[in-house]
């Protein structure tokens, strides 16, 4: 991988790994259309610049994370759905993180499904509940589905949150706050597991650069990516984001059926 498709991979990360457009799946096509091959470093790379979009989250919301004890175990109880899960099923959520025909689907189905999001699910922050673990539970249980690549850990948990009474922002801001631990935990096993072996521990040592520049990258871009989203969607919704991700899904998917190779494996 050069220098300059890592800065556009780091680029489409921070962009969409708080959007409710799938950064997996962004990352999958970027690969494909880039024509890096999927190899052990490039897996590694798309998971470990999450450290710097995780970055992002906690520059912007700091004051946030001083809070009680309560603030904690609630990330904790809804991040344990996706852990288990994650244990449990991982060969079988890696053998679909390479399928791009299940990300376009997946794009066009989530999708669909945003353009009445605002519909079914839109309440004013003065009415809302007060956060409970159960409802954390819940839409930790609501992250699961982030797992097939495609999908959308953000428009899994923000959907999650506001189907249970939470206002848009809370919802988001929510769903950024669990994005710590569920990314920390996925880079951090990532980074472990190749540590262990010699030949992948000299593969990041000898590409240091690469992923000292694809974090930074995607931390000033996810900065950016954060203040947009959140102004724009208290004020206009879930629907644009739909329609792009129906767009991009049909796209992918008419140009595969033409013969157009975005496999990344």
């Amino acid at each position: 991988m050069s220098i300059f498709e890592a800065i556009i991979i780091a680029i489409v990360e921070g962009l969409t790994e708080f959007l409710p457009v799938s950064s997996t799946g962004h990352m999958i096509l970027a690969q494909g259309f880039l024509g890096v091959e999927s190899d052990e470093f490039v897996k590694a790379f798309t998971v470990i610049i999450q450290f710097g979009a995780i970055l992002s989250v906690l520059i912007l919301y700091w004051k946030r994370f001083f809070q009680t004890i309560n603030f904690y175990v609630k990330l904790l109880v809804a991040f344990i759905p996706a852990a288990v899960i994650g244990f449990l099923a991982g060969d079988f959520i890696d053998s679909l993180l390479e399928n791009v025909w299940v990300v376009a689907i997946m794009l066009v189905l989530g999708g669909i499904l945003m353009l009445f999001v605002d519909k079914w699910f839109t309440y004013p922050e003065e009415t809302e509940p007060k956060m409970s673990n159960k409802h954390a539970f819940k839409i930790g249980l609501a992250q699961c589905i982030a797992m097939i690549p495609g999908v959308s850990r953000s428009m899994a948990t923000i959907v999650g949150g506001m189907s249970l009474g939470f206002s848009r922002k809370t919802a988001a801001e929510f769903s950024f706050f669990l994005a710590v631990p569920t990314m920390a935990a996925a880079s951090g096993y990532k980074m472990l597991g190749l540590l262990k072996e010699d030949a992948t521990r000299q593969l990041l040592a000898d590409n240091l650069n690469v992923l000292l520049i694809g974090n930074v990258v995607a931390f000033i871009v996810a900065m950016l990516a954060i203040k947009f989203f959140i102004s724009f969607l208290t004020k206009y919704g879930f629907k644009a984001f739909g329609y792009y991700r129906i767009v991009a899904g049909l796209l992918i998917l008419l140009l595969m059926a033409f013969g157009y190779n975005l496999q990344v494996a």
